[in-house]
């Protein structure tokens, strides 16, 4: 697939999705969602790719939604309509097959915010900001933040930010456990790379079925997850890259693991 507004390139095992939008602050669009979307696809069933990073250059991660799309609702079945496309989007990055993580400079607004949410790890400059605006304009957030932020910071955090609709900043992000990770600025994307290169040396299986664990754990009671996390424990027993691992470390070499 050709892509207009956004890029796609591979580095080593990270694939890296860059918004291309400068113009429009890279607003996110139904066109550049559909564009997204295929672009995940495509580098997680490229060989040899360990994580997926989505950035928005040096400058800026992201402004939000496109305005001209939410301008154009007409009637709640519009509505509906654009919000579902929103998630399908977060959800396609939530639950690929290898871990997703949201390199962020500069400001990360609204959509965009929501978006970086729903990657598995988000990493930022420590002059980033972010914020969702919608108590400022009259609406609620539509692409999951009321539902992310929360089981990322808590409850009574969630509303503050929620209520006020004012800019958060890196330290403090960090510190309430919305990023994983600080750097200096014009450092995100180099550092997420760094972590895909640990995951490269990590058994793929592994953290695919990890990952699902989390996700979809997060979602049950405390007996229905681990019951959950059992059936996929036992799933991976059966995998070569289960006799490679254990086979290494008591012959105290390097694992090869080839995700079979």
């Amino acid at each position: 697939m050709d892509y207009d507004l956004i890029t796609l390139a591979f580095d080593g095992p990270a694939a890296v999705i860059t918004f291309d939008r400068p113009e429009k602050r890279n607003a996110i669009s139904t066109a550049v969602m559909t564009e997204m979307i295929a672009a995940a696809h495509a580098a997680a069933a490229r060989d040899g790719i360990s994580g997926l990073i989505v950035t928005g250059g040096e400058n800026f991660f992201s402004a939000g939604a496109d305005l001209n799309d939410a301008q154009a609702i007409d009637g709640p079945a519009q509505g509906l309509a654009y919000f579902n496309r929103w998630h399908e989007l977060c959800a396609v990055f939530e639950h690929l097959s290898i871990p997703t993580i949201a390199a962020i400079e500069g400001f990360c607004l609204t959509g965009g915010f929501e978006f970086a949410m729903a990657c598995d790890l988000r990493v930022a400059a420590k002059d980033a900001t972010f914020a969702l605006t919608s108590s400022k304009i009259g609406t609620v957030p539509g692409a999951g933040g009321t539902q992310r932020l929360p089981r990322l910071v808590g409850t009574g955090r969630a509303l503050e930010i929620l209520f006020g609709g004012d800019p958060v900043d890196a330290p403090e992000a960090h510190r309430i456990g919305l990023l994983n990770r600080l750097t200096e600025p014009g450092g995100a994307l180099k550092e997420a790379k760094a972590m895909v290169d640990v995951y490269a040396a990590r058994a793929p299986v592994s953290l695919a079925l990890a990952k699902r664990a989390v996700h979809r754990g997060m979602q049950m009671d405390l007996a229905s997850g681990l019951e959950f996390e059992a059936f996929l424990v036992s799933t991976i027993y059966g995998t070569e890259d289960r006799k490679e691992g254990i086979a290494a470390f008591l012959e105290k070499r390097k694992a090869v693991f080839r995700g079979k």
